[in-house]
């Protein structure tokens, strides 16, 4: 649940917590009970910083067992009656979920900066889904023992516990092979997308070093999907330019084969480049389209005759009678009731974002309070994914500034479909992988001229 969409009124104290790998800092300007739990909260996180530095990753996660699982048998037992009183308080049942997460991104961020221990970090995540190995028990601290076991399952249904999965993901190499063959969550598919990495990996409550650390990942990411798929296209071409003079198989004896960095077959990522690079309407690209929308865009006089443009520069994508006439008049509709009060103003650029953001929210969906994608599924269902994502990317080049919010919505449809099989929403791990190709060629680094070779 979203930190700031709880009612009721409480001390804003994990937010304002911000615990790197030396310290833990807690802010002075908080009423007495919250500055009482967050000096209890900061003896937790210190004990934690220090014993991370000199406990292996196994005894670390022996700890936490005993300290937040079984709630006894801790080896020092005033750790123990500090975390009671965090667990009695009147705020624990908003708070705990924060506390937990902090005390858990102590012990990750030690381990991130060190990659062979990078194992243990899948291990503490798990942890918490452990049933405790007592079922009873006679302890003076029964209570306090209870209320633990009462928090930590709302611990395992909460958002940072569900980032803490995500990030697993993205640390964690899958050595698979042909992995759109073998059914899995497409939550463990979250590592190849990294425009999603914003919205599924950081929270409002998130440090500023694990934000840092998402970034930095998600960088990487995007620079090995360059490298992969330039590498991939380099050996396409080059194997082409190879058959024209020798047979195949004298051909592929000569180059070294080069892997489809994607989950699409070989015949998709073709079409899929061949789409987004060559020419899709006439003898136009997507990146002239765009241009030749743009400048015309320039010589409107209202709002009204922009939205008329946009209507006609969208719709000339769309393919087949049935399908195109269904989406016309949606999208007729969707334009026409699009800031009606400044029909007669000239077009200016949050007119123009606003515009962009209502389409993206009327082709895949509202938000993640309802979640109804019936347009995406339609467009999907009657053009395919490659022509739906060229619809996207169309609204991307005319305004690059919604790309942010292209990511937000398609992490909305993620979310609503981690823990679904893959076998079962192969449209989506298309429209994902297609998305990432796009956001590869038009807004990374990689040289697009070459590709056009196999186009």
């Amino acid at each position: 649940m979203n930190r700031k969409s709880q009612k009721i009124p409480k001390p804003q104290v994990a937010s304002n917590i911000v615990v790197s790998s030396n310290q833990a800092y807690v802010p002075s300007s908080l009423t007495q009970n919250s500055q009482q739990f967050n000096a209890e909260e900061k003896q937790i996180y210190q004990h934690l910083l220090h014993l991370v530095q000199v406990k292996s990753p196994n005894e670390m996660i022996e700890r936490c067992r005993a300290l937040f699982i079984e709630g006894a048998d801790y080896p020092e037992p005033e750790i123990l009656l500090i975390l009671d009183k965090i667990t009695a308080s009147k705020t624990a049942v908003y708070e705990f979920n924060f506390f937990l997460n902090r005390c858990c991104h102590i012990l990750i961020n030690r381990w991130h900066m060190q990659p062979q221990l990078h194992y243990a970090i899948p291990q503490l995540v798990k942890l918490f889904e452990l049933s405790p190995t007592r079922s009873r028990t006679t302890s003076f601290r029964y209570r306090n023992i209870r209320r633990l076991r009462e928090l930590i399952p709302m611990f395992l249904v909460s958002e940072q516990y569900l980032i803490l999965r995500r990030f697993v993901q993205i640390i964690t190499k899958n050595n698979e092979e042909n992995l759109n063959h073998v059914p899995q969550p497409l939550i463990t598919l979250i590592n190849r997308y990294p425009y999603l990495y914003e919205h599924c990996l950081i929270s409002d409550d998130s440090t500023f070093e694990h934000q840092w650390r998402v970034r930095q990942i998600q960088a990487q990411v995007k620079k090995q999907f360059e490298v992969d798929l330039s590498k991939y296209v380099t050996y396409q071409v080059r194997r082409t330019q190879l058959i024209k003079k020798l047979s195949v198989d004298e051909a592929d004896k000569i180059l070294r084969p080069v892997g489809n960095p994607t989950l699409l077959s070989d015949r998709q990522l073709h079409d899929t480049l061949q789409h987004f690079i060559g020419k899709v309407e006439g003898n136009y690209t997507y990146q002239e389209l765009a241009q030749k929308f743009l400048h015309s865009s320039q010589q409107v006089n209202c709002f009204r005759d922009f939205k008329d443009n946009l209507y006609e520069y969208l719709i000339s994508s769309i393919t087949g009678v049935s399908g195109k006439r269904q989406l016309q008049q949606k999208l007729y509709a969707q334009l026409k009731k699009t800031l009606p009060q400044a029909d007669q103003q000239k077009p200016d650029e949050f007119l123009i974002m606003r515009t962009c953001n209502q389409l993206l929210n009327f082709l895949i969906v509202e938000s993640h309070l309802s979640i109804q994608h019936f347009n995406f599924i339609d467009l999907i269902t009657n053009q395919g994914t490659i022509v739906t994502t060229g619809l996207l990317l169309k609204i991307l080049l005319i305004c690059p500034k919604v790309k942010s919010y292209l990511e937000k919505r398609l992490t909305t449809l993620f979310h609503h479909y981690e823990c679904s099989n893959t076998s079962d929403i192969n449209w989506l791990v298309q429209v994902l992988e297609q998305v990432n190709i796009a956001m590869i060629l038009y807004f990374g680094n990689i040289d697009i001229s070459y590709f056009k070779e196999i186009c």
